[in-house]
């Protein structure tokens, strides 16, 4: 679903070995909770948020191309929001927003969705990547977004026919 996601919306996503770990790690230490949207019984839509302390983070969301007339994805925001102040949080991040507003950037979509919850953007030094293997991170920031870009323009032009 993540996949189907970042293909539609434009992202680069690392390999599942990467979020396997990740969710394994969050799990163990109490902190990670799962949300899914459901239509008929057929996941539509999930996001998984990161509790640390008196603040949830919205770290990644998903959805399919089914039902999502229905909107599932603000769905699982109220929910979230709803767990959060359950938990006692006092603060729910969406986490992350392009360095500028301008809708030719890549994440404008993301961005535009989660500008509707009209939250408040606090901006901090931002996430960095140090390549230890340089011509593996060459192809995971160059020739793999191309590569979504290419599957994505071949999806829509198959739609068009």
């Amino acid at each position: 679903m993540y996949a189907e996601t970042a293909v539609r919306d434009g992202f680069g996503i690392r390999p599942s070995a990467y979020y396997l770990d990740a969710w394994r790690s969050f799990q163990q230490a109490g902190m990670g909770h799962l949300l899914i949207a459901e239509f008929e019984g057929d996941p539509v839509a999930a996001v998984y948020l990161i509790r640390f302390g008196q603040r949830v983070i919205y770290m990644y969301g998903a959805s399919t191309h089914k039902e999502r007339q229905r909107m599932p994805n603000y769905l699982l925001q109220w929910e979230a929001i709803r767990w959060a102040k359950a938990q006692g949080c006092t603060v729910y991040d969406l986490w992350g927003a392009p360095d500028n507003f301008d809708k030719s950037d890549r994440l404008w979509g993301v961005w535009r969705f989660k500008a509707g919850f009209n939250g408040q953007v606090v901006r901090h030094i931002g996430a960095w990547d140090y390549p230890v293997r340089p011509l593996l991170y060459h192809l995971y920031t160059v020739a793999l977004p191309k590569y979504l870009n290419y599957l994505r323009t071949r999806k829509n032009k198959a739609e068009r026919k």
